[in-house]
């Protein structure tokens, strides 16, 4: 189901609980949701729909991934940037990683690590700092 995109920022800068199984419907809205943004959106967090859970979704070029708990385990390459959000208005200064290392659970909540560069790396620090609370 396609939901409404939240600007609430108190509610924005609170920080996420751990998804489990039982998220699995928001998870499909925030693929739906995505998906319904795709001309001016590459990745999203729960909160951006109004659940406070850790799940996030990002554009990998050729298909859109579910991230369960997504938590760093190394970045490197650090650079500075700006960064706008479907959330919120305008563009924020942002320090970034070329190179990043993620342990997740997938669709099927199988953990995962993987390792992404570029583009997609910054797509999920953003997202990733959404979990967290943190406008970005």
């Amino acid at each position: 189901m396609i939901r409404e995109i939240m600007h609430d920022t108190w509610f924005l800068s609170q920080k996420s609980e751990k998804a489990t199984k039982e998220d699995a419907q928001i998870a499909q809205d925030l693929l739906d949701t995505l998906k319904a943004n795709e001309e001016g959106c590459v990745g999203m967090a729960a909160n951006m729909i109004g659940e406070r859970k850790r799940i996030i979704v990002v554009n990998m070029g050729f298909m859109n991934t579910i991230m369960y708990n997504p938590v760093f385990v190394k970045k490197t390459g650090k650079y500075q940037t700006e960064e706008g959000c479907l959330s919120l208005i305008g563009v924020r200064k942002c320090t970034r990683y070329e190179e990043i290392e993620v342990e997740y659970e997938d669709i099927n909540f199988k953990k995962q690590r993987g390792k992404f560069q570029g583009w997609t790396a910054q797509i999920i620090q953003h997202e990733c700092d959404h979990l967290e609370g943190i406008l970005i």
